[in-house]
């Protein structure tokens, strides 16, 4: 029979992306740019009037933003803005002193360093290389099918009904070509042959392209990166419907993009943080454990009882994370607590601070219409508006909730209102707010400053955050958020988390992968509900998301129903809890390749690509990652308990066993349950110390020697107190372990066959 589409409706929600008109088959309306002259030229910029197919004049623009960034911007106005610069600027290029520009009759160069870009004037073409003149990228100019028609759009824009909808580009990609990044995606790492949309979605899970946070740039295996200045829904086909080219489709007022020199993605990262911000570094005690109250009616009651119950069962934890019901059900969210549940909430948080607990509150942008403190906003015009001037009530929760104003943050006089929400918290002894949602601005909503819902949408996340960051920051001095959305820029906000992900065993794995297409869109402070979100997971479940998340760069314990560990059976609560004390015993490795990742925007969970960049199998090889540099950790993710483990070149040792493997091959794996499949570099050095309660300021630190090496093995402890450098070197039958900096490492132990030890 023919095919037919499966029998379930597609989830239709008030804040869906607007769809960019489909010009009539005949209809002209493509204007390529088809050559250039010079107009003007200095040393770090050249300005071309270029022509096009529609015999229309645009401008374009190359510039020197960075030590080997370029930038390339196509308008009709020299001074056009992206529609979003009206809310908040995303990108700062920079300039490089070193930069050289060639402006000839025929041909341009435009010279950052590491990159380069050469323009063909007649007929236009535009490429980038390397220092050493190979071609990264190369514009395709528009190549078509037997019939006539265009199967890509070339550099230009394009018109219907007369009227200019998107500017767009188009790249060759070679047969091997490989991408990475576009934000929390939950499908391959690999994004060749998908079509990411850049427009923040509920996504109503963590298994398909829909993303809470999109980031308009990726990194290519041929060793350079590309970012997108646009806050509208930029579509990518990265190879779907021409697998030769790449295109990009951007409705906005221009085009306006940077491409970035690597080689390696790690130097992608580098120079894009420049571009955007640098990560902002959680506080020390964020790194320990988060667990939650879960998603359904708590009391005070009940929070001291389980801060009790974490602390006499011995599980490592240092925040509680109360969700949505220390609010009065049905008034979400206008952050007053619910007096009934919460008699006493001052008295309440200062207990937990007494035990050692931070606490954090779940909120969201949106309040509900039948909250007190929705008049007092929609008098003071607070709220987003329709076109027709009214307060826009949307169903921001598909039914589940009531129908909540949405603040407008474009206001000044509304962020100074929310903030003042928020103070009274965090006077009261909160430490930070957990910002859900944040995806549902309609696209004809109205904005004060006159922005449409669909110029605002994706942008909306990074203004909120900033708000809450700030007011947190300026209480309690740090800018921690736990947020759900964000998109451009927004690895300022740290933390992220993957949002609604089913309590299944495939989902655990999409997750995997939305966390690795994260880090490759420059953030490195990103978790998960471990156990997954929505419904229960089964004990074995539970016990092997446990060990991803004591793995992963953030662990919170989050759901539905309860991740209480004591909940499960006793095998999987020792197994989660087994997973908590390996954490915190690698707390001065983990914190260390915090601190670093902060510094460099190298991720702290990295797909194998950004160590292994010359590896193709390590562009494809996602259901595992690097923690840090040394450790390559493969979360089970199938419930028969077996794994299959790519290890890349080199030798690796297994961090339970000590046997040492060879890598360049997959391994399978069947561990017990209460140990996750975990490998080290052969010769490092894992500075590790005795599991507390709670995350140390000053840890005494161990050394773990995997392997001695014949020549140096280093490691650098990175701390409140600054950075410690240890050196492990052979000297006949004997390692010499010297350190500099004001850690005293305590002593040396060895996995596998280890030898005498001079600790200097």
């Amino acid at each position: 029979m023919p095919y037919r589409p499966p029998l379930v409706a597609r989830e239709f929600f008030v804040a869906d992306p607007p769809e960019l008109p489909v010009r009539a088959d005949g209809e002209h309306g493509l204007s390529a740019v088809t050559g250039a002259q010079v107009v003007a030229a200095d040393a770090q910029s050249v300005t071309l009037k270029g022509s096009t197919s529609a015999e229309e004049t645009l401008v374009v623009q190359l510039s020197v933003a960075g030590e080997g960034v370029i930038r390339v911007r196509l308008s009709h106005d020299a001074d056009a803005r992206t529609r979003s610069a009206r809310a908040i600027g995303m990108v700062t290029p920079g300039r490089y002193a070193g930069a050289v520009v060639e402006a000839g009759h025929s041909r341009v160069i435009v010279d950052a360093g590491s990159l380069r870009a050469e323009v063909r004037l007649n007929p236009w073409n535009l490429r980038f290389t390397d220092r050493a003149g190979r071609t990264l990228v190369e514009q395709d100019p528009g190549r078509a099918d037997i019939s006539g028609r265009l199967r890509t759009l070339p550099f230009g824009r394009s018109s219907v009904d007369g009227v200019p909808v998107a500017y767009h580009e188009t790249f060759v990609a070679p047969a091997d070509e490989s991408f990475g990044g576009f934000g929390e995606s939950f499908t391959p790492v690999d994004k060749r042959g998908q079509r990411p949309l850049m427009w923040n979605f509920d996504a109503f899970g963590a298994e398909s392209q829909r993303a809470y946070k999109n980031v308009p740039f990726y990194l290519s295996s041929r060793g350079y990166g590309l970012l997108v200045d646009s806050g509208a829904p930029v579509e990518f086909d990265m190879c779907q419907s021409t697998h030769s080219a790449v295109q990009i489709v951007v409705p906005d007022d221009l085009m306006d993009y940077y491409v970035l020199a690597g080689p390696a993605p790690a130097d992608v990262l580098a120079r894009f943080d420049g571009l955007t911000c640098r990560p902002e570094l959680p506080p020390k005690w964020a790194f320990g454990a988060w667990i939650s109250s879960g998603f359904f009616r708590d009391s005070q009651e009940r929070v001291l009882e389980r801060a009790r119950t974490i602390r006499e069962r011995g599980i490592p934890c240092d925040v509680l994370h109360l969700d949505t019901y220390w609010q009065t059900d049905g008034h979400w969210s206008d952050m007053r607590w619910d007096a009934e549940s919460f008699p006493d909430p001052v008295g309440m948080l200062a207990t937990l601070k007494e035990q050692g607990f931070r606490v954090c509150l779940w909120m969201n942008p949106y309040i509900s219409h039948r909250s007190p403190v929705f008049a007092e906003a929609t008098e003071r015009g607070y709220f987003l508006k329709r076109p027709d001037g009214g307060v826009y009530v949307a169903d921001c929760w598909h039914g589940s909730q009531p129908s909540c104003g949405i603040v407008d943050f474009t206001n000044p006089d509304a962020t100074a209102w929310f903030q003042g929400l928020l103070r009274e918290r965090l006077r009261e002894g909160a430490d930070l707010f957990k910002t859900d949602f944040a995806e549902g601005v309609p696209a004809d909503a109205v904005a004060s400053n006159g922005m449409s819902g669909t110029d605002l949408h994706n942008v909306y996340a990074l203004l909120f955050n900033d708000a809450v960051s700030a007011v947190t920051r300026e209480v309690n001095g740090h800018g921690m958020v736990w947020a759900r959305s964000s998109y451009l820029g927004g690895q300022r906000h740290a933390a992220q988390w993957s949002g609604d992900s089913d309590a299944v065993f495939p989902a655990m794995g999409s997750t995997i992968r939305g966390g690795l297409s994260h880090g490759l869109s420059g953030i490195p402070f990103w978790s998960h509900d471990a156990g997954g979100f929505c419904g229960t997971p089964t004990p074995d479940l539970f016990a092997r998301w446990a060990q991803f998340g004591a793995l992963s760069p953030l662990v919170r314990f989050h759901g539905t129903t309860s991740r209480e560990p004591w909940r499960f059976p006793p095998h999987a609560e020792q197994a989660a809890k087994a997973a908590l004390r390996l954490r915190y015993r690698l707390m001065p490795y983990i914190y260390s390749a915090a601190v670093t990742a902060a510094e460099t925007g190298a991720p702290m969970m990295r797909a194998l690509c950004v160590d292994f960049p010359d590896d193709p199998v390590a562009w494809r090889a996602d259901l595992q990652y690097m923690l840090g540099t040394d450790l390559l950790v493969a979360p089970v993710t199938s419930a028969d308990g077996t794994q299959k483990v790519y290890l890349p070149s080199g030798v690796w040792v297994d961090f339970w066993t000590g046997e040492e493997l060879g890598g360049g091959r997959y391994i399978t794996v069947s561990p017990p349950l209460d140990q996750i499949p975990l490998f080290v570099r052969h010769g490092a050095l894992i500075p590790v110390t005795e599991p507390g309660d709670t995350v140390a300021d000053d840890p005494r630190i161990t050394l773990l020697a995997f392997g001695v090496p014949e020549g140096e093995s280093r490691t650098t402890i990175r701390d409140l107190d600054g950075d410690t450098t240890v050196t492990a070197t052979r000297d006949g039958d004997r390692l010499v372990v010297a350190s500099e900096g004001p850690k005293r490492i305590e002593g040396v132990d060895f996995t596998g066959p280890g030898v005498p030890v001079v600790i200097n």
